[in-house]
């Protein structure tokens, strides 16, 4: 049987970095931990946050910082930070605690697996058919400096009776190299025929590993 594991847990400490940075006492851990859930979830449902790859918390006594990393910066701040102005009030009132919110923006969206998977779900919600979706963005990605992705679609596929996995692969992806940066995501595309999940890893080269060999 194939053991599969989340190719970025994987590489946790290694060359991956944990996107909640706070410590909490084993009677705190829960309820921050569902806090956090809550936070990500209500800012992903904000249409401000479209093109959000990753959304990062750290907390410091009674604050919290989140920094949203997006390809669409403008949207997430709005005109004279507006936007932003709206958020921050409407999380301090859901929390009670200070926040803060930083924005980082994406230079390379066609590298990050959260915006592709989110983009092939778009566009099979719009009717577009999969292999098409797959493949644009599978070329997308290649150009711009992957050296490997794998793209898989499973469910209802062009509207077939009975659900099915189809994936495409262009170049290499060394899940089990750990020093590979692997990129990995998943996206779900509501349609009128049910749900349609979409799976992407994209690899980006070597990473330098955080280890005292590395240094």
């Amino acid at each position: 049987m194939g053991q599969k594991v989340n190719p970025v847990s994987f590489r946790l400490v290694l060359n991956r970095k944990w996107r909640s940075k706070w410590y909490a006492n084993k009677k705190e851990f829960g309820k921050l931990l569902i806090e956090d859930l809550k936070l990500r979830k209500k800012l992903m449902e904000k249409p401000a946050c479209q093109g959000t790859a990753r959304i990062e918390i750290s907390r410091l006594s009674e604050k919290i910082e989140i920094t949203i990393v997006t390809a669409r910066p403008g949207m997430v701040i709005g005109k004279k930070g507006a936007e932003i102005d709206i958020l921050k009030a409407e999380l301090s009132k859901m929390t009670g605690k200070e926040v803060w919110i930083e924005v980082e923006e994406i230079k390379r969206p066609d590298l990050d697996a959260k915006i592709v998977a989110d983009g092939i779900a778009k566009q099979l919600e719009r009717r577009i058919p999969f292999r098409r979706a797959m493949k644009k963005a599978m070329q997308s990605s290649m150009d711009a400096g992957a050296l490997g992705i794998k793209v898989e679609c499973s469910g209802r596929l062009g509207g077939a009776e009975i659900a099915r996995t189809e994936w495409y692969k262009e170049g290499s992806t060394p899940l089990h190299t750990l020093r590979a940066d692997i990129d990995y995501a998943t996206g779900r595309a509501e349609t009128t025929y049910g749900s349609i999940g979409v799976k992407v890893w994209i690899y980006r080269g070597e990473a330098a590993l955080a280890t005292k060999e590395a240094k």
